[in-house]
């Protein structure tokens, strides 16, 4: 049983990796793909679960407690992120934040509504296991809104949703409040482009390129003999270029971790120097 859950878990994983979760870069349209195929694994591990033949009560819990909230927390996701974006008023960036704002203020009510549970699961209590995750078993007067009704009782608890709203608010906090830097990001790149000359280069490569640039030239040191910091380096190029590089940090690590080639953008622009100097020496 645990090898077939690890099976589809990792599946969905490598389905996300073609996801740039980091960027915050999902088309509505991707959205819809993700949605799409999410539910099929969701129906997937239905199936899977309900043919089983017996189950012992620490496996049940364990079903409900942490494999299907992480699917359908997911699911939850990005089904919302279709419905935010989609409703997104097309105006001014303050327009946008006050929007982004209102769903932020939307998952501290669900979380204000559901202290209790969320203080219960975050503590990684299991005292009231046998009541939230085993079906037919849940007490109403534990905890009065909760989604006991969601139908299909064979394959919910009620209190496994809650924990898949409870994963897919805590990714939805990071969204919004990265969709929000964004448009403060936009704003600082836009101020900072009225100082530089009326020169309009747009960078058109990946962010993590321009980010291996910004590290390089910062690792070596060629900028005021070294007295820079790479948040001044990276903060020009964003204005030079006209590009929110967004948590360049972040990207950097992703770069170091690289197995084969670490710097695949230097090792490109070396390559294309030469071959340039080769054709211009063959002219």
């Amino acid at each position: 049983m645990d090898e077939y859950y690890n099976k589809l878990l990792d599946s969905i994983q490598i389905k996300l990796q073609s996801v740039d979760l980091e960027g915050l870069d999902i088309s509505i349209e991707e959205s819809v793909r993700l949605i799409q195929f999410l539910e099929d694994r969701l129906l997937e591990l239905r199936e899977y679960f309900l043919l089983l033949e017996s189950i012992s009560v620490q496996d049940e819990i364990l079903f409900f407690k942490e494999i299907r909230p992480q699917v359908l927390g997911l699911l939850l996701y990005f089904n919302k992120i279709h419905n935010i974006e989609l409703k997104r008023p097309i105006g001014s960036n303050e327009t946008q934040r006050e929007y982004y704002d209102k769903e932020l203020k939307s998952l501290t009510y669900f979380f204000e509504r559901n202290l209790d549970f969320h203080q219960y699961y975050r503590a990684n209590s299991t005292y009231l296991d046998e009541y939230y995750f085993v079906r037919g078993k849940s007490d109403h007067q534990l905890c009065m809104d909760s989604a006991q009704y969601i139908r299909d009782p064979v394959f919910s608890t009620g209190y496994d949703y809650k924990i898949a709203k409870i994963i897919c608010n805590e990714m939805l906090r990071i969204y919004l409040n990265k969709k929000k830097h964004c448009l403060e990001k936009q704003e600082i790149i836009k101020r900072n482009r009225k100082l530089l000359p009326e020169i309009n280069l747009q960078w058109t490569g990946p962010k993590a390129a321009a980010t291996e640039l910004g590290y390089a030239i910062h690792a070596s040191g060629v900028l005021n003999h070294g007295n820079v910091d790479i948040k001044e380096i990276m903060s020009f190029f964003e204005a030079s270029f006209n590009i929110d590089l967004g948590d360049y940090y972040r990207t950097y690590i992703s770069i170091k971790g690289r197995k084969k080639d670490r710097t695949p953008f230097l090792n490109k622009i070396i390559e294309s120097l030469i071959r340039r100097m080769e054709k211009d020496d063959s002219d």
